[in-house]
């Protein structure tokens, strides 16, 4: 990644003129210096081949709902993770290191983008990078180029999701206001709001509750 785009600096419509970095002052030396170094210029690839980033780049944008810029740079973060041999300490028994299965699993995402639709994974349309996306998910515990599809598909999203609410900019999207120490809460409880943290803008729009409470 060459450039960098112009920081998200608030919480948008849902928690609007919402920057968790502006709690920065309330944050210990280190824990600021960490965060911080998160809205910075993103890290040399050095894990990820050419051909591995662009194909991570695409799954990463279609996982995690990113289609326009400014997107939190998730490619980055998980190639520094993997760079670094930072992994969750474990693995499944059926599949291989993580190194490796991210290795196999993005040239697999390609061999078969190439098959249904004549192209690179990253290079195919969205709607053709989400069915194929669907398909693996589908497959459940059934066998994708020989590892279990359900497996690969934990891989992906464990990635990617600790990458993306690693950042800042996601944490402007939730409402969260970074860490609590060495400041701390002092009003406990549901929908007890500290000073510096901004209501939900659309607090009936919540995908879970209206899945599992209808109105």
């Amino acid at each position: 990644m060459s450039t960098f785009p112009l920081p998200r600096s608030d919480g948008g419509a849902r928690f609007p003129g919402f920057d968790a970095a502006s709690q920065v002052k309330h944050w210990d030396t280190a824990t600021a210096s960490v965060v911080m170094a998160r809205l910075g210029r993103p890290q040399d690839i050095r894990f990820f081949t050419p051909a591995q980033e662009a194909a991570a780049g695409a799954l990463f944008n279609q996982l995690l709902d990113q289609h326009r810029e400014p997107r939190v740079p998730v490619v980055s973060i998980v190639d520094a993770r993997l760079a670094a041999q930072q992994t969750d300490g474990w693995h499944y028994e059926d599949m291989p290191t993580d190194a490796q299965a991210w290795a196999r699993t993005l040239a697999a995402l390609d061999e078969d983008a190439g098959l249904r639709c004549g192209t690179l994974f990253a290079t195919a349309s969205l709607n053709e990078q989400a069915r194929l996306l669907q398909s693996i998910q589908n497959l459940g515990k059934d066998m994708w180029h020989g590892m279990p599809a359900q497996q690969v598909w934990s891989l992906w999203t464990r990635y990617a999701c600790t990458a993306f609410y690693s950042h800042p900019w996601a944490w402007n999207e939730i409402g969260f206001a970074g860490p609590a120490y060495p400041r701390g809460y002092k009003n406990m409880g549901v929908d007890a709001l500290e000073p510096f943290e901004v209501p939900d803008a659309n607090p009936g729009d919540d995908p879970i509750r209206t899945k599992a409470e209808p109105s």
